[in-house]
């Protein structure tokens, strides 16, 4: 797969603890990606955050949080990611979807 030059950035925060139809909604989202054929999506766990609610959630030694940041970002084409848009607007009860330009600069697999 080659992706432009120019392609979108779909960054997706929610919750460690949120879910979808009982899985963690972070691993429901990137399983979804990989079914539309995307061309990858990265989860990150965030040590710290809050969101709307102002509500602090942080992995600090005395206060273990079982409900981290989490952030899924995906890069593809714009066309290619509005796929993935109506599960997100399904899925996502809370949290914050952004969607931002990006300049590819290299986007490669070994070949096997």
């Amino acid at each position: 797969m080659k992706l432009p030059e120019e392609g979108m950035l779909l960054r997706i925060f929610v919750g460690e603890s949120d879910t979808h139809k009982g899985k963690p909604l972070y691993e429901q989202i990137v399983l979804k990606a990989r079914e539309l054929n995307l061309a990858g999506a990265t989860v990150t766990r965030g040590v710290m955050g809050f969101g709307a609610d102002s509500r602090m959630h942080t992995a600090k030694i005395l206060r273990l949080s079982d409900d981290l940041p989490m952030v899924i970002e995906l890069v593809d084409t714009e066309e290619k990611l509005n796929t993935l848009l109506p599960f997100l607007d399904e899925t996502v009860e809370e949290g914050l979807i952004t969607l931002e330009k990006v300049r590819v600069i290299k986007y490669r697999h070994s070949i096997k």
